[in-house]
């Protein structure tokens, strides 16, 4: 047996498959989503539609090395 992975670009491609998978030609199966990349694209999603400025990202910069440092220095 052969696997393939298939990306569907058009809905219309569904009801293809889905007609194969009723005459029993090929075999339908989901793929689980995978929890790491569905936070990966979420995080791409927000940075595409609101990109982050210089100044906040040094801000958050200072930020956190601030706490390192008060960590250690404690």
């Amino acid at each position: 047996m052969t696997m393939y992975q298939v990306n569907i670009l058009n809905p219309k491609a569904t009801k293809l498959l889905q007609d194969l998978a009723d005459l029993e030609l090929i075999t339908l199966a989901e793929i689980p989503a995978d929890p790491f990349q569905a936070a990966i694209d979420g995080l791409r999603q927000r940075a595409a539609a609101a990109p982050p400025i210089l100044t906040d990202i040094s801000k958050e910069i200072e930020t956190v090395r601030a706490k390192r440092y008060a960590r250690r220095k404690a």
